[in-house]
């Protein structure tokens, strides 16, 4: 089946479990799955939130509290899911949130705050679903990162360290599940219209000698939201795309400002690696010549 496909009767259809369904990526990816005809684990914090969800499609949907950084949560929230439809297909590891503040500025209990969430959080989930797939022998992890996991900026230390996390996290994942027949992407966004630069994203404290470094970061993230190009339901669609390519990316950019910002980034740590290359080489122990 095709992203464009007519609906599939709901007894077959694929199984797609969201974390952090309530709003923005979460929700649209919901409202996607549905509109194509798969079934639905709908999974946040507030369960309240998710009714809308769960009124799109009742026999299809099944709504489960998560938090991902809860202990158990993933745990009933999967074995619900199993008891209603038998499997798992998709996994939308999307939770998260986003910090802006200079290092100095981060108090360490935010920066665990967000490591807990949007790094252990998600790999809390993939432990402890990876069980079904490697039974099923089949299934995908999409792991939700961002434009800043593959780089970083002033201001965005702590939620990039977060997805760098993931990422590394996902990229040795993808080796070890692929033998199972299990799919690992690495979801990379731009701005898309969604509430990470509202209510998903918090300010640290200003230090004045930051204020010069930081405040156009804070000022930019104040001013994307609900300002942003990318729209969350293509999003949707690109991922399934790719999941259906018989030759899946690791990593998908999804925005111009993505791929442009990655593709740049990628020509700097080239050209830096070529020039430094005969430095770097040149680190090997000299073994004295046997006579």
């Amino acid at each position: 089946m095709t992203a464009s496909s007519p609906a599939t009767p709901s007894s077959t259809a694929p199984v797609w479990f969201i974390t952090g369904a309530s709003s923005g990526f979460g929700e649209a990816f919901a409202r996607y799955a549905l509109d194509q005809g798969y079934r639905v684990v709908a999974t946040a914090r507030d369960v309240g939130k998710l009714a809308a969800i769960a009124a799109l499609a009742p026999e299809r949907v099944l709504v489960h509290t998560l938090d991902v950084t809860r202990a158990g949560d993933a745990e009933a929230a999967i074995a619900a899911t199993l008891a209603r439809f038998g499997r798992i297909d998709v996994v939308l590891n999307n939770a998260g949130y986003g910090i802006v503040g200079a290092v100095e500025e981060t108090p360490e209990t935010e920066l665990r705050a967000q490591m807990e969430t949007n790094f252990f959080g998600a790999a809390a989930v993939i432990q402890e679903v990876l069980p079904t797939l490697r039974r099923q022998r089949t299934g995908a992890i999409v792991n939700i990162s961002s434009l800043g996991g593959q780089l970083s900026f002033a201001g965005f230390s702590a939620y990039s360290a977060s997805k760098f996390a993931l990422e590394g996290l996902s990229e040795a994942l993808a080796q070890e599940v692929a033998p199972f027949g299990i799919k690992v992407l690495i979801v990379e966004p731009g701005q898309f219209r969604t509430n990470l630069a509202g209510a998903a994203m918090r300010h640290m404290p200003v230090l004045a000698a930051y204020q010069d470094i930081i405040g156009g970061t804070r000022e930019f993230a104040h001013a994307m939201h609900h300002a942003q190009a990318g729209d969350p339901y293509k999003a949707a669609r690109a991922i399934d795309v790719a999941l259906q390519s018989d030759t899946p990316p690791l990593r998908l950019q999804l925005g111009e400002d993505a791929v442009d910002a990655v593709r740049v980034h990628a020509q700097q740590l080239l050209a830096d690696l070529e020039r430094w290359a005969p430095l770097a080489r040149d680190t090997r122990i000299d073994t004295p010549a046997v006579a």
